[in-house]
């Protein structure tokens, strides 16, 4: 679109919710409007403000390019958490960007070379980190900056919303109010924010896990709308892994109009072969599949739906929060032979042992793959800091596994921070700058427009993500237990007994299905001659994991799915 004057041209992905109200500022300044989109208003905006000026103001998701065409400067922004993807790259004198690295492909003079740092980097993590891409050359734009260039010129980034300097001021300036006020300004922030995102011309739904996040979520649509809300989820006959039944219970008594989809091994063997090409680049979280399926599931019904993404980051909900911290304070005063001698008494029985010895003594929702958390926590108890800590929970292949790289890809853990002491506050901010935004947030937007659906994120409008940062940590944690205030707001809406339970997570039955269904898909990509004729990975390690794993000794899956989707994309891109 091209602005009234002709001087600014914009390409842009996303959703401005409050353009209404820049729309009146712009207006009471002077400025004139062909249509009623948001398109059109960040396009004034940018050109009346600058671009800096103009992506403070919005709230939203978005990526866009915006071209001066009488200073000849390109402008590239990317919202503040990331929701939206926008990559760049260099080429024959001149800078391409796309919402997807499949179109650098169409440009001449682009070429595709494998970084092999990344790909190290990509089965440490499952995902690409940061600024990084898998090729050479090749550069995500960060959350909350923006880029600029012109002919002759090196690109410059800058960061307009830095989610480290949040949670700075958060901090500096705490929430000095008792937890019941801080209950109702959640509330009124929260309602705002949903409400802001149901404005849409087309129908809207949302994701219901049955969890804390999506509960929340659905709560505060249902509580401003006369109409039923279309709710949707997914479930699995693998009772340890399905949430199906709690969503459920949630949909029944907000009255929502709910569907559900049950997801057997032949749901995961018809979209495997489509992974490659909807992520685009190597993505390995097997949630990705489910994710999928109940974007499509959506999309059935209505084009645009909520999502219940960010609350674990923004409440403290992960369990692994808390157990790393526990391993921190043991590192700090356990002496180094004692920590030893626990982490030998950890894994001295194999983990299919301990596995089947869960299935039958523990809980059903906490003896999901007991063997594989106790060797992990075999690595907590060794952990030196909660840097290192919270890296034996999503570091999956520690060892070199790729031929030719200088490190194994472990992500920079240093936040330069030193005002934030707080070990859950600091692995929260950390996640939030690399685990969110290109994990949580890549899979569910890579998901949902695969299928023509857009997926909204409430729960990170910037106003409740600062305000997070402002609680202290007793209004977020207590007694092993995050996400207190969150809870407080959904429970003016939802009895507690049908949410407060033990997180399951948007997990699949991986491990099983590797073993079952998709062996033969396995076999193939792992097959020890492709392996070697590659030459990227480590072929005698590999094959030492996937046999291990059909033989059932150990359950290699997150470490076997990573190699595996990096093999897809590879076959179907090269």
């Amino acid at each position: 679109m091209a602005s009234l004057d002709g001087r600014f041209v914009i390409t842009y992905n996303g959703e401005i919710y409050n353009y209404k109200e820049l729309r009146l500022q712009l207006e009471r300044s002077g400025c004139k409007f062909r249509g009623g989109s948001d398109t059109e208003v960040l396009l004034q905006a940018c050109a009346t403000w600058g671009v800096e000026t103009a992506v403070t103001k919005s709230i939203g998701i978005f990526a866009f390019g915006l071209w001066d065409q009488t200073e000849h400067v390109l402008s590239l922004a990317r919202d503040h958490l990331g929701v939206k993807p926008l990559y760049w790259a260099r080429f024959d004198g001149g800078v391409g960007f796309a919402s997807q690295l499949k179109a650098f492909k169409f440009l001449p003079g682009w070429v595709p070379e494998l970084d092999l740092e990344s790909v190290a980097a990509f089965h440490s993590l499952g995902y690409l980190a940061q600024q990084r891409t898998i090729y050479r050359d090749t550069h995500k734009l960060l959350p909350g900056s923006i880029l600029t260039w012109s002919p002759g010129r090196e690109p410059r980034e800058k960061c307009y919303y830095d989610l480290r300097e949040v949670a700075r001021k958060g901090q500096a300036n705490q929430f000095s109010g008792h937890f019941n006020d801080a209950v109702l300004q959640l509330e009124k922030l929260l309602l705002t924010a949903v409400d802001d995102q149901m404005v849409s011309d087309v129908p809207i739904g949302a994701f219901l896990s049955g969890g804390i996040d999506s509960s929340t979520v659905v709560a505060c649509m249902q509580a401003q709308r006369s109409t039923r809300v279309k709710t949707f989820t997914i479930g699995y006959n693998e009772q340890r892994f399905n949430e199906a039944e709690y969503a459920k219970a949630v949909a029944r008594h907000l009255g929502t109009d709910h569907t559900t989809l049950y997801v057997e091994p032949r749901h995961a063997l018809d979209i495997i072969p489509g992974l490659p090409e909807w992520f685009d680049e190597p993505f390995a979280d097997p949630s990705q599949i489910p994710t999928y399926l109940l974007s499509r599931l959506t999309r059935g019904s209505v084009t645009v739906a909520l999502s219940g993404d960010g609350g674990d980051e923004l409440f403290a909900g992960y369990k692994r929060y808390f157990q790393a911290r526990k391993a921190y304070q043991m590192a700090r005063w356990l002496p180094g032979s004692v920590r030893s001698l626990a982490a030998w008494g950890m894994r001295v029985a194999a983990p299919a042992i301990l596995d089947h010895f869960g299935r039958h003594v523990l809980p059903t929702a906490q003896s999901i793959e007991v063997g594989h958390r106790l060797h992990k926590a075999a690595a907590l108890v060794l952990a030196r800091s909660c840097e290192e800590a919270l890296k034996a929970f999503v570091v999956h292949w520690p060892q070199d596994i790729v031929l030719g790289s200088s490190s194994a890809g472990e992500p920079a853990t240093a936040l330069g921070t030193p005002w934030l002491s707080d070990p859950i506050a600091r692995m929260q901010l950390f996640e939030s700058m690399t685990w969110l935004p290109e994990d949580v947030l890549a899979k569910t937007d890579r998901a949902s427009m695969s299928v023509g659906l857009e997926a909204r994120v409430p729960l990170l409008d910037p106003r409740i993500v600062e305000f997070s940062w402002q609680l202290p940590a007793s209004f977020k944690m207590r007694g092993g237990q995050g996400k207190l205030l969150l809870r407080e707001v959904l429970h003016r809406f939802v009895p507690a007994h049908l949410t407060d339970r033990p997180k399951m997570g948007f997990g699949v039955p991986m491990g099983e299905w590797l073993r079952g269904p998709l062996r033969d898909w396995s076999e193939d990509l792992l097959d020890e001659k492709r392996l070697q004729q590659q030459g990227l990975l480590n072929v005698a390690t590999v094959r030492k994991h996937w046999l291990e794993h059909v033989n059932g000794l150990r359950n290699w899956q997150f470490r076997l799915w990573h190699v595996l989707m990096f093999q897809a994309w590879h076959r179907y891109w090269h």
